[in-house]
Order: C-alpha cells, then structure tokens, then sequence
C-alpha cells in the first residue's frame, strides 16, 4: 500500500483517543489524527480541553465528539465507553494516551501511590481495550491499538521502580493481545517515547531538578542530549505523534505485538553515554571528562 493510498483509508475511520484534549501527546495524537481526515471520540478530564479541543479538529477539517472520563475513576471511565457505544456501531482505532509518574525512592512511596501508579499506568488500560474490543471487532478492514508505554519499561529505572514495572506489565500485555487478536485482524503496538517534550516528562522531576537545571544556563538541557541521546536531540511532540499516526494507519497493517520507540536512539544506545572531552561512547565516563569534572 502506497502513502497516498493509506492516506485516502484514514479518511473512514473512526478513532477513540483516552486522554486526547490535555497535554502535549494527548492532544497532539487528536489533532494528528484529525490532520489525516480520522473521524473521533475523545475522552479526557479536563473540562476545558474537551471544550476547545472541537474548534481546532474542525478547523482540519475533521469532526470530534468530546465527552468527560477520568481513567482514574472506573464508574466515569466506564459512563464514557458506555456513551461511545451509544454513538458508533464500530471503532477502527484506540489510543490509550495517559500516564506518568512523581520521581521518588520507593522506600519513600505509599500503597495508595502504587495503586494510582498501577491504574494510572497499566489498570486502565485493561479495562480500556477490553471495553473496545467489540467495537473493534466490527472494524471490517483491521483495526488497531495503540498504548502509550515508555522506554522505563525497558531497563532499570530507578526512583521510578512501580512507575517501571506497570509500564512493564502494559508492555507484555499488548505483546499478548497482540497475539490473541491476530486471527481478527486487530494490531496491538506500544509507542515509548522518552525525553519529548510531554507535560508527564516534565511532571516527573522533582522542584530540585528544576532548580539545578536552571542554574546550569538555558542551553544546558540541549547540551545534555547532545551526551545522551544518539541523534544528539529529543524527538518533538510532533514526531512521536508521527509514530502514532502510522501504527494508526494501514501502513503497519501487518506490524502488532511490538513497541515503536520515538526516542533518538537512546533505547538502542542502552546506557552508552557519548562522553565529552573525547571519551565517546561509553557507560560510564573516562579520563577526559572526569577531568573536566574533577580537575
């Protein structure tokens, strides 16, 4: 299938977005989607977002139908599945947008704060493809799911330890689904993104962070990813939602059971750091910048 070709497709489908008219990935994954002619249910929190989110997905010339949820509540979350099988016979796409995390020490975290982070992260979720699936199941030309996990899924991320293990967890989860829903021609893929420019990214450092950040000079963040990610810059809002406008489209029709990470090359990179001070590629650093560090 040619670009134009699956460009055309996107034109009938139906897509349910959870969290699609707050925050930068949320709301960019709607108005993406809506760039591409996709016809939309939006659920989200955020009375305001929901509200304004309309104009701008007209003025692209797509139409959007806003109703309240909050994931973190399973009687709101379940009134607003219940209105969109009110409102459709089928969906064709589902995104699975929130989540995110405090940074802390675990030693630090509460049971309430592993069970919002296991709701928040991957509980929801659950509940979100299981409640779509019959509407999914009438797609007729394949249908897809898309949930937002992280590239902290994928190695030890510390002072995010439960944040990391239900992200984990939605990870298998979609690989499993993936594999169950095959025979329906139903994909189910994980997008990780890792230093974009996320309200959630920015949520998860700590006051502190900010404060030495700051001392540091305006350029120092765009020096720090010059050291950690292998492109030398984070992707954009805009180019992760690229990720989830093709896993969205018939151009990953036979793509299900992986994850798409929008991230540079640092899940690649896994630790190897490009150093200054000539040390290059390496985990930890070596002479040269330990003497710019130490003297």
């Amino acid at each position: 299938m040619g670009l134009l070709e699956a460009h055309e497709a996107m034109r009938s489908k139906i897509a349910v977005v959870v969290g699609g008219a707050a925050g930068h990935l949320g709301r960019g994954t709607t108005l993406g989607l809506a760039r591409e002619g996709v016809k939309l249910i939006v659920c989200d929190n955020d009375r305001e977002g929901l509200e304004s989110i309309v104009g701008e997905v007209e003025a692209l010339g797509s139409t959007v139908t806003p109703i309240y949820g909050d994931v973190m509540d399973p009687a709101s979350f379940d009134h607003f599945w219940d209105q969109v099988e009110k409102l459709t016979d089928h969906i064709d796409i589902l995104v699975n947008v929130p989540g995110g995390v405090a940074r802390m020490m675990f030693e630090q975290t509460t049971r309430a704060n592993h069970a919002d982070n296991i709701r928040y992260n991957y509980g929801y979720h659950i509940d979100s493809c299981q409640r779509a699936l019959p509407l999914l199941k009438k797609s007729g030309n394949g249908a897809s799911i898309i949930n937002f996990t992280t590239i902290e899924a994928h190695r030890g991320a510390a002072t995010f330890a439960v944040y990391a293990g239900a992200k984990a967890a939605l990870t298998n989860f979609s690989r499993a689904l993936a594999v169950e829903l095959g025979q329906h021609m139903i994909r189910v893929n994980c997008l990780a993104s890792d230093t974009s420019l996320a309200r959630t990214t920015n949520a998860a450092l700590a006051a502190e962070d900010f404060e030495r950040l700051a001392a540091c000079g305006p350029d120092a963040m765009a020096e720090a990813m010059k050291i950690y990610v292998p492109m030398k810059r984070a992707p954009t809002v805009e180019e992760v939602i690229d990720g989830v406008v093709f896993l969205a489209s018939d151009l990953s029709r036979t793509v299900t059971g992986t994850t798409l990470f929008v991230d540079g090359g640092t899940q690649a990179a896994f630790g190897f750091l490009d150093w200054p001070g000539g040390d290059s590629f390496m985990p930890a650093p070596l002479g040269g910048t330990l003497k710019m560090m130490f003297g």
